[in-house]
């Protein structure tokens, strides 16, 4: 299993790339962030000087969307940065959540989520890609190489997916729902004439180290807010028992009232009061080393490639600095 962190760009981005230098000597493999233009800075300049202070970590966003960075934009910053740094980059994309609510606008549908995949990982590696109707390739790119990665919850973003992408990253971490979801990617891949295994499995959720469970829950409830707003498009699109989403997922949003991106994915998020002490157990990995190998096991028996943690919290450091010493050792082989 690798390892990943996924980090927010706030100032100072000294700061995001101290702490991805210490993930990369601690064992991690992959460096992300948020893709927020009006809540966070620039991730793209900080992949820069990422790549430039580390030597092997692989960087990217988790995850950029197809609006806010036009699909050729992002083909050639990708590959502007491979260029440079060595084929380091990993494109994870979504709809679009804080990205274009914040900006006024409402996430990607999933035709163009779908049709961008393509057309990115085309540009980036080489290829001439359709844009509109009109013919374009990247003449400098040579021996490029960019995996898309897309973030899915419902249904048909699954098989998607599961069709189209090299990658599949969940932003949640319970073992039940995290197997369905799997097998829903992996399905779409076989019917699509794909081998189900070339799909990489990432699942993503925060992870604090610590005795204290009360005090790790009050740092990483965030996480239950951030999911619900996907959740809440899911009923909204399919229904609140349509048996096509699981109720396991569904249920825990009823209470829930609204959302102020300006707290998003922050410690002490005010509007996620509605989220119970048994989600944020679920969705996260809370507690002593071994709770988390515990959990981390179950995880990668049932597919799961790599843990990506955020580290959203006032642990950043020794969390980091406890999965380098106790956790990631025990996935090495």
């Amino acid at each position: 299993m690798d390892f990943g962190v996924v980090l927010q760009a706030d100032p100072p981005s000294s700061a995001v790339v101290s702490l991805m230098r210490r993930a990369e000597r601690n064992g991690f493999r992959y460096g992300w962030t948020f893709d927020s233009a009006v809540l966070w800075q620039e991730p793209f300049v900080i992949y820069s000087r990422i790549l430039e202070h580390t030597e092997r970590l692989i960087v990217g966003p988790m995850v950029t969307n197809p609006s806010t960075r036009t699909p050729e934009v992002t083909a050639s910053t990708f590959a502007t940065l491979n260029e440079m740094y060595g084929n380091r980059t990993v494109c994870g994309i979504g709809r679009g959540d804080s990205a274009m609510r914040v900006a006024g606008r409402p996430p990607n549908t999933l035709a163009r989520l779908g049709e961008s995949i393509g057309i990115i990982r085309d540009l980036a590696e080489g290829r001439e890609a359709d844009l509109g109707g009109h013919r374009v390739r990247i003449p400098w790119i040579k021996d490029g190489k960019l995996p898309v990665w897309m973030g899915a919850y419902g249904p048909k973003a699954l098989a998607m997916a599961g069709e189209l992408a090299d990658g599949f990253i969940l932003q949640l971490a319970d073992p039940f729902l995290t197997e369905w979801m799997i097998k829903a990617v992996r399905k779409a891949a076989a019917a699509a004439g794909r081998d189900p295994s070339d799909v990489t499995i990432c699942v993503a959720a925060p992870a604090y180290v610590g005795d204290d469970l009360d005090h790790a829950r009050e740092q990483c409830r965030w996480f239950g807010g951030m999911v619900g707003n996907h959740v809440a498009d899911l009923v909204g699109r399919y229904g609140e028992h349509s048996g096509l989403i699981p109720e396991e997922l569904t249920d825990y949003i009823k209470a829930r009232e609204g959302y102020d991106y300006s707290h998003h994915g922050r410690t002490g998020n005010p509007d996620t009061a509605f989220v119970p002490d048994a989600i944020v157990d679920r969705f996260c990995l809370l507690g002593p080393a071994e709770a988390h190998l515990d959990k981390l096991r179950g995880l990668k028996e049932l597919g799961v490639d790599q843990f990506a943690l955020y580290a959203m919290h006032d642990a950043k450091e020794s969390t980091l600095d406890a999965y380098g010493a106790q956790i990631i050792p025990a996935f090495a082989d």
